[in-house]
């Protein structure tokens, strides 16, 4: 009894272990990653496959296809949940706001190990032959019992990367390669002897195949993949459907149009894949050679490439095969594959910190944080520098598609879905009509039992009504206005690798902008410069290359602090280094192959002056020989160069003067990172005050420091000396001014995008002040308003962390001079107590990278109010901005970007809208590139998006009145047992439909933006109202023709005897009809109701493609679309032709009858009172009153400050008020995140931030985690 009652509680106890198992089941792969995924594990089920495969053939296939089309319910009908360690088959579903399912076959594979960065044991016994595929079977013919020492790793593959198995996580991951977790020092110390040939093969198990494959589908794939799309199974059914019922003519029109459709689609993807493996498959497959264990050099191929592996970089260059970290040497790398700028960049080698004493300790290896020593796949090794008997070397540390060049091409051949809002309402739009065609469907079998129609058609004819409400050809005309739009932004050297952004382009109200090379102008002047001596600021001096200056450490600093190289004998390299080197007058000397072979060190780069810098040499022949001798003896070589890093924001270069024992640093910067790196003596009294000068003028400021190093430091401890140790204890020199001219056509653009209410924030690199001397001066912040600048500090010596609040100096008010123009769209506050006026003063946030770093971490509920009225946004770096850009989108902002491509490449591929200015069209960084470098180009994007988004709602709305129409006319004639004639439903569905609907999308955009914008999605009031009240205007009149013709007197039930127009005697109507009596009795085509209903609704299509193809003021207008109106004239013209001069053969072949001349000049009357009438609606009650008074406000909702209006406005808002309220529209809360917040601050008192305030953040709690915030004045 005891054993039964203990038996009971254990099977109680698995049954809640099993119920909470399932419920800790959900894990992840790729967890707090972009690509981040709920995983789940599921196993086969015989019963459930049994169960699907009847259910496959009882429902004709249709099942297989449901299941093919939902991964989900595929995998949940023939599978079990298991555990993860357990399964066969794993469910994956992203985290992100799309929720999109995929599927993936779980395979296992065996090895000696279960890491491919350990060494197992028995590797040196087993692998030396190298054929690491074939361990089973060459384990199974040695020794049966050896293959338990094999270990079965099980792994996936989803979107071309593996997840193996991770025991200890219990879950998959992506095996990732030496990026991951590898501290430096190991690099240098554990790494850098290569691997054995055995441990190679080993991990290759792993890795696989070192190649980035676009496999090109074949057609016949592609062809499948492309004819199973639900719309054309849909298609397939309708045709089918149309066949039955004996209309040959419209099936086959159809078919030939699908065909079109399909050929078109397979070229256009097949081509982009052909574009794509093209592009990769360049250079992919060298030859290398590797240094392995042993010391020997073997070359194998660029694809057996692995991590761990040596690489040796030839001399010449060669196109990286992989992603490597450059162990020793020098490269010149071109990387303008990845960030579209072709400016040579200096590679230099991993510095070991093992090496350094004094060094501040060791850090984890990381590709963006060390890019300067990264070789990145896909990017131009121009040439290498090296010692004698120490090659360039370089470790491989990520292969395939983990590479950098990987995960762009992964991008592009698995974006995510764009424009979701948009499709998901065009979804509804199609439910919608499926439901009208259920009502439809219900009624034609009702309609038709009563009258005992037989069950043959009964069935056709109500099928019939799904097809004719759901509309064929609704893709290729979705597509169209899309098509066009990239057509026109072509010819304007815009160019689109995503077309579905463009939509979304004309949904943009904010953009954010990179200041150098995209506001103002790529090269700088040097303007003067400011040295220092015994800590006192000099007289600006305009020349630099005086014979005054010539050997001071100030011009050295100039000559040597930079990165240019000579290629093909032409000086390149950052367009700053270029200017500032130009301006001294130096000439810059690069060693030779030769030259290097024959010393057993690095030879330096060399820079000296020239001879013109000595005007006296031209006096006499002795002079000329004594100063070129002095010319020539006085060099500088450059030992040892620490690029620019733009995170931290500074670069630094070891020089020897020639004859000199000692070398020196020298280093250039920021200003304000220069002067914290100086020794404080040494940095004048007034550096702030004498930089804040500058900037506050829009100069762009360098400093310049410069330090003797200790004469022990020999030239191979100076190639492996960390950075940090010679930047510190430096001697300040002064300042470099340049001047850094706006670009002609940006304030008018700025201008323009202000005018349209679209907010526009900068984004650089550059110094704060500087930008927000560049933002007045562009428009971008109106002379009367405040800049608050925050301030923030990251917690230090127990201190919270806290923002300091202060307000920018404001420039001279020129309010009568300034412009109009409200530069945010967004609800603002009185920043002065003072409402005499009602002048609205706005206000706008300004922070450098490092505050915004804190806010970020520290201040998260701040963030939000601080973007709203954010505008400028100083000394970010790469993925900071990427972060604004992420902040912008969190709160409901469609953020476009605009840069040069160089550093914002994150930040142009996360916004809605990125435009780069770079010139290579062959950049993958940006969905758009621009082929003129101007910020022209970003209202052009904007209208021709708005004018795309405008044409796709045009559209829809057309499709939905085209098959309303005709579901009407169908209905009205199945309640007198009729229908439309075969050849009529093809004059309606390919005369008019096609011809209108692809001419009607070729309105070109708007010549200016306005401030108002397009609707964001269908589903919107302006949109649903126009289309029901069009719908309600053709079924009124469409039903009084139907019942007005049966109230005529020579109305009767036709038949092939009637003669309402009195033309023809009875014998020649009975003879004339006499072959079609069958046909006609079969279908009863010919009526009097057939014929009025053609010709209205044939009218009726015409007239609302008239009303919705609306220009100004997103498109032009349509009498300027030449092809649309001639369409139009061509089918009025042929449709009142055959309704007022009837035409025999006409009406034989449209299956139309006769009826008295009368008669057809009433239907002309109901025609044209129908026209009067839609356009009346649409054009007048719609758009000039309902818009502007009860959808005055955008769906995003664009509420305004109140202000006191006039008695006369007083009374038109209360009749706004009053039509507001009867159309149910009061006043709601905004949907958009940011204008709802903007609502919230208006009344908020402590906000803005008063000058001169702190506010400060305390430690989380621990139950809600939210920040407590305090302010302290």
């Amino acid at each position: 009894m005891q054993e039964t009652t203990l038996s009971s509680i254990s099977h109680v106890e698995k049954f809640h272990i099993m119920l909470n198992m399932e419920k800790e089941e959900k894990k992840f792969v790729n967890k707090a990653e972009e690509e981040e995924m709920e995983i789940y594990g599921y196993e086969l089920c015989r019963w459930k496959l049994v169960l699907v495969t009847v259910g496959v053939i009882c429902s004709g296939g249709f099942l297989l296809l449901l299941l093919y089309w939902m991964p989900q319910w595929r995998v949940k009908a023939t599978c079990k949940k298991t555990t993860l360690k357990d399964c066969e088959v794993v469910l994956l579903r992203t985290t992100d706001e799309f929720k999109i399912w995929f599927c993936a076959k779980v395979r296992v594979m065996p090895s000696l190990g279960a890491s491919p960065l350990q060494n197992p044991d028995p590797i040196g016994h087993k692998v030396s032959n190298g054929h690491t595929v074939h361990f089973c079977e060459s384990a199974a013919e040695e020794n049966k019992n050896y293959l338990k020492k094999y270990l079965p790793i099980r792994y996936f593959t989803h979107h071309s990367v593996k997840y193996f198995w991770n025991d200890s996580a219990q879950s998959f991951d992506v095996v990732r390669g030496l990026d991951d977790s590898t501290f430096c020092s190991s690099i240098h110390n554990e790494h850098s002897r290569g691997l054995t040939k055995e441990m190679h093969d080993y991990r290759k198990m792993f890795f696989g195949i070192n190649e980035i494959a676009v496999k090109v589908p074949s057609i016949f794939k592609l062809l499948i993949k492309e004819v199973l799309n639900p719309f054309y199974i849909f298609q397939l059914f309708s045709v089918i459907l149309w066949i039955t019922d004996e209309y040959h003519y419209y099936a086959l029109a159809i078919v030939i149009m699908s065909v079109i459709s399909i050929v078109s689609s397979l070229y256009t993807v097949r081509k982009q894949y052909v574009m794509l493996h093209d592009m990769v498959a360049a250079h992919s497959i060298v030859r290398v050679s590797v240094c392995r264990r042993n010391q020997e050099i073997e070359e194998i191929l660029s694809t057996d490439l692995v991590p761990g592996d040596i690489m040796l970089i030839p001399s010449n260059g060669t196109i990286m095969p992989c992603d490597a970290v450059l162990l020793s040497g020098t490269c010149i790398v071109n990387e303008s594959m990845l960030t579209g700028e072709s400016v040579p960049v200096t590679k230099i080698n991993l510095p070991n910190p093992s090496e350094f004493p004094k060094a501040t300790g060791d850090e984890i290896y990381n590709p963006e944080a060390h890019k300067r020593h990264t070789l990145f796949c896909g990017t131009n090794v121009i040439q290498t520098r090296f010692y004698t008997g120490e090659l360039v070397k370089a470790l491989v540390v990520r292969t395939g598609f983990n590479t950098a060049k990987g995960q762009l091409v992964r991008s592009i051949l698995y974006p995510k879905p764009t424009d979701f809002k948009l499709y998901r309402d065009a979804y509804w739009f199609l439910l919608s009509l499926v439901v009208v065609a259920g009502i439809g469907f219900i009624y034609t079998i009702v309609n038709s039992i009563l009258n005992e129609v037989p069950a043959h058609t009964i069935v056709i004819e109500s099928l019939d009504i799904i097809t004719i409400t759901v509309p064929p050809a609704l893709p290729a005309a979705m597509t169209a206005g899309i098509v066009y739009a990239q057509r026109r932004l072509k010819k304007i050297g815009i160019f689109c690798i995503s077309p579905q952004r463009i939509n979304i382009c004309g949904q943009l109200n904010l953009v954010c902008f990179d200041k150098t090379g995209t506001l103002t102008e790529d090269g700088l002047d040097l303007w003067g410069i400011r040295r220092v001596e015994n800590a006192r600021f000099l007289l600006p001096e305009e020349r630099v290359c005086s014979e005054s200056l010539l050997k001071s450490e100030f011009i050295a600093c100039m000559a040597t602090c930079h990165s240019l190289t000579k290629i093909e004998g032409v000086l390149s390299g950052d367009p700053l280094d270029l200017k500032m080197f130009e301006a001294i007058g130096w000439i810059l000397e690069e060693a030779t192959e030769e030259e290097t072979a024959l010393h057993n060190r690095i030879m330096p780069t060399v820079v000296r002056p020239s001879k013109q810098l000595f005007p006296e040499s031209k006096q006499a022949t002795n002079e000329e020989m004594e100063l070129f001798e002095l010319s020539t003896s006085y060099e500088i070589g450059i030992v040892r160069q620490f690029p620019f890093s733009s995170v931290l924001q500074r670069m630094c270069v070891i020089a020897r003067i020639l004859g000199e024992k000692r070398m020196d640093a020298y280093m250039k910067g920021a200003p304000e990172v220069i002067a914290s790196l100086c020794k404080q003596e040494t940095v004048p009294v007034d550096f702030e005050s004498v930089l804040e000068e500058y900037t506050k003028q829009g100069f762009r400021v360098i400093a310049l420091a410069h330090r003797k190093l200790e004469s022990k430091l020999t030239w191979h401890k100076v190639q492996t000396i960390n950075r940090d140790a010679i930047e510190s204890n430096m001697d300040f020199m002064g300042l470099i001014i340049m001047q850094n001219k706006l670009k002609q056509e940006t304030p008018a653009v700025l201008e323009d995008l202000h005018k349209a209410n679209i907010r526009t924030v900068m984004v650089t690199g550059d110094n704060m002040l500087t930008a927000i001397s560049v933002a007045r001066d562009c428009g971008m912040i109106l002379p009367q308003d405040k800049v608050i600048i925050a301030e923030a500090l990251p917690p230090k010596d127990g201190q919270a962390a806290r923002i300091n609040w202060h307000y920018a100096d404001t420039l001279a008010r020129c309010t009568s001079s300034s412009p109009a123009i409200n530069s945010e769209d967004i609800p603002v506050k009185l920043v002065h107590e003072s409402l005499e006026d009602l002048q609205v003063t706005k206000y706008h946030f300004a922070m450098n990278g490092k505050s915004f770093a804190v806010i970020l971490e520290h201040f998260q509920d701040l963030v939000p109010k601080l973007v709203l009225h954010g505008t400028v946004f100083a000394r970010m770096a790469p993925d900071q901005k990427t972060q604004l850009v992420e902040a912008l989108q969190n709160v409901d902002y469609y953020v476009g970007m605009c840069g040069d491509g160089a550093n914002d490449c994150g930040a142009l591929k996360r916004a809605h809208g990125g435009i780069s200015l770079s010139e290579l069209e062959a950049s993958v960084a940006s969905p758009f590139t621009s082929r003129t470098p101007s910020i022209s180009c970003v209202p052009k994007l904007i209208r021709e998006g708005r004018a795309a988004l405008i044409t796709s709602f045009c559209v829809f709305k057309f499709m939905a009145l085209y098959s309303i129409i005709q579901y009407i006319s169908v209905t009205l004639l199945y309640s007198i047992l009729s229908n439309l004639g075969d050849h009529q439903f093809l004059f309606i569905d390919l005369a008019i439909i096609l011809v209108v609907v692809f001419t009607m999308s070729l309105n070109p955009a708007w010549k200016e933006l306005v401030a108002r914008r397009p609707p964001s999605g269908l589903i919107s009031g302006p949109l649903l109202c126009s289309v029901l009240s069009q719908i309600i205007i053709c079924l009124v009149f469409q039903t009084f023709g139907f019942l007005w013709v049966k109230q005529q007197p020579w109305f009767e039930r036709w038949t092939p005897e009637s003669d309402a127009c009195n033309i023809w005697d009875a014998t020649n109507i009975s003879s004339a009809h006499s072959g079609n009596e069958t046909l006609d009795d079969e279908h009863n085509i010919k009526n009097y109701e057939n014929t009025t209903l053609f010709f209205i609704s044939s009218f009726q299509y015409l007239i609302v493609a008239i009303v919705f193809s609306k220009g100004k003021p997103f498109r032009q207008p349509c009498y300027k679309n030449f092809l649309f109106v001639t369409s139009v004239v061509v089918l009025y013209v042929f449709l009142f032709f055959i309704m007022l001069h009837p035409s025999e053969l006409i009406d034989t072949s449209f299956e139309l009858v006769c009826v008295p001349y009368e008669w057809r000049l009433r239907i002309l009357i109901i025609v044209i009172v129908n026209a009067i009438v839609s356009v009346l609606m649409e054009n007048v009650l719609l758009d000039m009153i309902l818009w502007k008074v009860v959808f005055n406000r955008d769906k995003q909702g664009e509420y305004r400050l109140t202000i006191p209006q006039p008695p006369q406005e007083t009374v038109d808002r209360c009749g706004v008020c009053f039509l507001s309220y009867l159309f149910g529209y009061r006043e709601k809360t905004p949907k958009a995140k940011y204008m709802h917040l903007a609502q919230e601050l208006l009344v908020d008192p402590e906000w803005p931030p008063k000058p001169r305030t702190t506010t400060e953040a305390k430690v989380p709690s621990q139950e809600n985690g939210s920040y407590q915030i305090i302010t302290l004045t």
